[in-house]
C-alpha cells in the first residue's frame, strides 16, 4: 500500500539517530542506519556499525531484544545514499547545523521517490528555515518529527508541519510512530524549541538562577523544586545531571540565535562560571565524573554520594534538607505560600515558568492540551503547566504576578477564576484562548479507563482493586492500591468479578494506568502477620489467591491480562492463568519471590511449566519444561520487554504486544471480544516431573554455583524447595502430577519459607531499602 512504511532510513547515527533506528527496528520494521565515512580506517561503515554495536551493550537497552538489531542494516552516505529510494520515511538526525542539514536535503532531493516522507529530528531549528532553497514536492514530502532521549523510552513526539506539507504523507507518518513506534504525538507550530524544549529549557534556567541568587543548596533546589511540583524524584539538578550538563549551553546558544526579541527566555541567561568550570573539567553529569551530584569512591572500595557547593564549586557530602512545612509537600499553594525559603524558591521557579507557558498557547501550540502532554511526556513531569496552575488556583496567580508589577498573560485573564480544565456530562474539557471550553479529544481508537471513569461508577469497588463496564459486554478490573500490591480485598473483588461477568458480561480484561500492572502481593501487610506469628491468617492468603487464581483461569468467559511496566511475583501469576495477554511492549515481567526467600505460591510455577511444555522450541520429555522453569524462577529473571518475556515463556507465541501504551485497553478488550465466540475453558493440565533424578540435579546445579559464590547459603535452601515443587515432590518420574497436587506442594514449600527467620530478614530488607538482602 502507498500509504504503508516498510522500511525506514535513518541518516545520522549518533545517541539520538541510532535510537530511533532501533526504535524502528522495535517495531519489526527494517531500517537502514547511514552514517559519514571517517576519516581513518578501511571500514567505511564503521560509524553505524560501531552505533548498533555500542547499542547491544547500553543500559538501559535501546533494543527490546537482540533480535531487533537484525533488522539495522548499515551503512554510509557517500556509498549508500542511493538506497534511499527503497524507503518509505527517511529520518535525518544530524548534528544541529543548518547548512550540514540543508546539503543534506539538497542530495536527497534527487534521491528519493516522490512521496517519501522526509523528516528531521531536529530539536530547534524551525521547519521553514530548514526548507528554505527546496523545490515544492521536497516541501510536501517534509515535516519535523523531534523524538525524546532515548527514544525507546520517552513516549513524547512532537511533530510540526508547514501549509506546503502533503496531509497524506504527514497522515502515514503520524500513524506509524503512533501505532508502530508507540509514541503519542502532540502538534507543536514552527517555532523555536517548539514546545517541550522550550519550556523545559526556561524552566531549568530559571531553577538554577533562582538557586545561585537565593543562596540555596543543590539538595533544597531539588527537595522544592522536585515532588511537590510533580518533577521527577530527580529534582532540577539531578535531572540535569541525568540529560548532561554540556546540552545546557548548547540549547541556550541554539534557542537565543532563533528565538524573537524580547522572549524571557533572554532574561535568564546570564555568566555561569561554575558550569563552564564543570563542563571544562569533564563535570557534564551522569554520563561524566559527576555533575551536581558526584559518587565519592573511598580506597577501601566505599561510595559516598557528594553535591557541589553553588558557591564555592567544591563537593561536600550530601545533606539531607529538613522537611517542607505544613502541606507544602502535597499542596502547591501552601508550598508557594510557605515562609522564607521555601516558598520564595517555590514562587521563583512557578510564578515565571507557568506564566511563560500561558503565553505559549496560540504560539507554540494550538492549545494547553498540547502543552500539558509535551511536558507531561516529554520531561516526565507528573502535572502539566496548566494542571499545575489549576492546582495553585488561576486567579491567585494572575493576582500575584498584578501584585508584584509582572505581566499578566491574556489566557490568564482570559481564564480568570476559571479552571483550566473541568468535567462536564462525564467528559473532561479543557478552556480555550478564546474563553469557550472544549471537549478533551483523544487519537482516534484510543480508549482510557480514566475517561471511562468520568462518565460511570465502577461495577463492584473496595480499597484495592475496581471493576468497570468498558462496553461492548467487556468489564475491565483493576488493581487501585500502592503499587498496585496484591491483597486479599483484591483476590475478593477478584471472586465477585467472576461471579458478576459470568452472570451478565462477554469477556474481563486485568488492566489498569498505573505506573506498574503489579509489584506482586502486599509484603508489608504479610510481615505484620509474621510478627504476631498469625501463620493462619498467611496461609489463608495463599490459600486465596490460589482459589482466585484458579476461578479466574477456569471461567467459562474469556481473560485477558493487559500488563504495562512491572508485572512482578503474584502480578506475573495473574498474567499466567489468562487465557491470552495482551502486554504493552515495555512490560518487565516475572516470578521474583526467590529475591526475597519465597517461592511463588499463587499457580505460578505450574503455569510457566505448562506454558513451556507446550512451547513448539521446547524439547519432550519431563525434564526440559521443568529444568527451564527452575532456572527462570530460581534467578528471579524479569523480562526487559515484553519481547523478551516470549523467550522466558511468560509470554505465548500468540500473545500479542501494543507498542503505544494508549491503545493497550482497546487492543485487550479486541482480544477478548475475539475470543467469546465458542469459548471453552481450558483443559486441566496433567504433569510429568522428572522427579527425584531431576531433584538431584537441579540442586547440584545450584550447590556448584554456591561453590563459584554467584549463590549465597540462603540461596541453596530457597531453590531446594523450589526444586522440590517443580520436580513433582514424591512423585516419580513415572507418575502423573495434577495442577491441585503441584499447588499443594507450592503451599507446602511457601509456608516453610515464610516461617524461616532468613526470609523475614530479606523481607523486612526489601521493605526498608527496596534492595534485596543476600543472606
Amino acid at each position: 500500500m502507498a500509504d504503508t512504511i516498510n522500511k525506514v532510513c535513518v541518516i545520522g547515527a549518533g545517541v539520538m539517530g541510532a535510537g530511533i533506528a532501533a526504535q524502528v527496528a522495535n517495531a519489526g520494521v527494517p531500517v537502514l542506519l547511514l552514517d559519514i565515512v571517517p576519516k581513518d580506517g578501511a571500514d567505511r561503515d564503521v560509524i553505524a556499525k560501531g552505533a548498533v554495536a555500542k547499542m547491544l551493550k547500553t543500559e538501559p537497552a535501546p533494543f527490546m531484544s537482540p533480535a531487533a538489531a537484525k533488522l539495522v542494516e548499515t551503512g554510509n552516505i557517500e556509498d549508500h545514499l542511493d538506497r534511499v529510494a527503497e524507503c518509505d520515511w527517511i529520518v535525518e538526525a544530524v548534528v544541529e547545523r543548518l547548512d550540514i542539514k540543508q546539503a543534506l536535503y539538497a542530495r536527497l532531493e534527487e534521491l528519493k521517490r516522490p512521496g517519501t516522507a522526509v523528516s528531521s529530528n531536529t530539536s530547534t531549528i524551525p521547519l521553514g528555515h530548514l526548507v528554505e532553497g527546496r523545490s515544492e514536492q521536497f516541501r510536501q514530502d517534509f515535516l519535523i518529527t523531534h523524538f525524546f532521549n532515548p527514544p525507546r523510552y520517552m513516549r513524547l513526539i512532537e511533530i510540526v508541519t508547514s501549509e506546503h506539507t502533503d496531509a497524506g504523507v504527514a497522515a502515514k507518518v503520524e500513524q506509524f510512530v503512533d501505532h508502530r513506534m508507540g509514541k503519542r504525538i502532540v502538534r507543536a507550530k514552527d517555532t523555536p524549541g517548539f514546545i517541550a524544549n522550550r519550556i523545559g529549557t526556561y524552566w531549568l534556567a530559571v531553577a538554577i538562577n533562582a538557586a545561585m541568587d537565593q543562596g540555596l543548596t543543590v539538595e533544597e533546589a531539588d527537595q522544592i523544586g522536585g515532588r511537590p511540583m510533580g518533577v521527577p524524584k530527580t529534582g532540577i539538578f539531578g535531572l540535569i545531571d541525568l540529560v548532561g550538563i554540556d546540552l545546557m549551553p548548547l540549547l541556550a546558544k541554539s534557542l537565543s540565535s532563533t528565538l524573537p526579541e524580547g522572549d524571557a527566555y533572554f532574561d535568564t541567561i546570564r555568566p555561569l562560571p561554575l558550569i563552564d568550570k564543570m563542563i571544562a573539567e569533564g563535570f557534564t553529569g551522569r554520563k561524566g565524573k559527576g555533575g551536581f551530584y558526584r559518587l565519592d569512591r573511598k580506597p577501601d572500595g566505599t561510595k559516598a554520594k557528594q553535591a557541589i557547593d553553588l558557591k564555592t564549586g567544591e563537593y561536600r557530602a550530601e545533606k539531607k534538607p529538613e522537611r517542607l512545612p505544613g502541606r507544602a509537600e502535597k499542596d502547591l499553594a501552601a508550598l508557594v505560600a510557605a515562609p522564607g525559603k521555601v516558598g520564595d524558591y517555590a514562587w521563583a521557579v512557578l510564578g515565571p515558568v507557568l506564566s511563560y507557558a500561558a503565553g505559549l498557547v496560540g504560539e507554540a501550540a494550538d492549545d494547553v492540551v498540547a502543552i500539558d502532554d509535551a511536558m507531561k511526556l516529554g520531561y516526565n513531569w507528573k502535572f502539566g503547566p496548566f494542571e499545575l496552575i489549576d492546582r495553585m488556583g488561576p486567579g491567585k496567580l494572575a493576582e500575584r504576578l498584578r501584585a508584584e508589577g509582572k505581566k499578566v498573560p491574556a489566557l490568564l485573564e482570559t481564564a480568570g477564576d476559571r479552571p483550566f480544565y473541568r468535567v462536564v456530562d462525564g467528559k473532561r474539557q479543557y478552556l480555550t484562548a478564546g474563553g469557550d471550553y472544549a471537549d478533551v479529544v483523544r487519537a482516534e481508537g484510543v480508549v482510557l479507563l480514566e475517561d471511562i471513569k468520568l462518565r460511570s461508577e465502577p461495577l463492584l469497588k473496595n480499597g484495592s482493586a475496581s471493576a468497570w463496564d468498558v462496553g461492548d459486554g467487556v468489564v475491565a478490573f483493576e488493581f487501585t492500591g500502592k503499587m498496585n500490591a496484591l491483597d486479599e480485598q483484591v483476590l475478593s473483588l477478584l471472586q465477585k468479578t467472576i461471579a458478576l461477568v459470568k452472570s451478565q458480561y462477554k469477556a474481563l480484561v486485568i488492566y489498569n494506568e498505573g505506573s506498574n500492572f503489579s509489584a506482586g502481593a502486599n509484603l508489608g501487610l504479610a510481615m505484620f502477620a509474621v510478627n504476631i506469628a498469625a501463620w493462619g491468617e498467611v496461609d489463608k492468603l495463599v490459600v486465596a489467591g490460589q482459589q482466585a487464581y484458579k476461578a479466574l483461569k477456569y471461567a467459562p468467559f474469556p481473560v485477558v491480562a493487559a500488563p504495562a511496566g512491572m508485572a512482578l511475583g503474584g502480578g506475573c501469576e495473574i498474567l499466567l492463568h489468562a487465557d491470552a495477554i495482551q502486554a504493552h511492549a515495555e512490560s518487565y515481567i516475572g516470578l521474583v519471590e526467590t529475591g526475597v526467600g519465597l517461592v511463588p505460591g499463587w499457580g505460578g510455577n505450574g503455569e510457566l511449566i505448562d506454558r513451556l511444555a507446550k512451547s513448539p522450541k521446547m524439547p519432550k520429555g519431563p525434564m526440559p519444561a521443568a529444568m527451564k522453569a527452575f532456572e527462570t524462577i530460581s534467578t528471579a529473571q524479569v523480562s526487559r520487554s515484553a519481547a523478551l518475556a516470549k523467550d522466558l515463556g511468560y509470554l505465548r507465541k500468540d500473545d500479542g504486544i501494543t507498542m503505544n501504551r494508549d491503545r493497550l485497553l482497546a487492543d485487550a478488550k479486541q482480544k477478548a471480544l475475539s475470543l467469546v465466540e465458542g469459548y471453552q475453558p481450558p483443559e486441566k493440565p496433567v504433569f510429568r516431573l522428572p522427579g527425584a533424578a531431576g531433584r538431584v540435579a537441579f540442586n547440584g546445579a545450584v550447590a556448584d554455583f554456591a561453590k563459584k559464590g554467584v549463590a549465597t547459603p540462603y540461596d541453596v535452601v530457597v531453590a531446594g524447595r523450589l526444586a522440590n515443587i517443580v520436580t513433582g515432590g514424591e512423585a516419580d518420574i513415572i507418575d502423573e502430577v495434577s495442577e491441585d497436587q503441584l499447588l499443594k506442594l507450592e503451599r507446602a514449600a511457601f509456608m516453610e519459607s515464610v516461617k524461616d527467620a532468613r526470609t523475614q530478614a530479606r523481607v523486612e530488607h526489601m521493605l526498608e531499602t527496596g534492595k534485596p538482602l543476600r543472606n
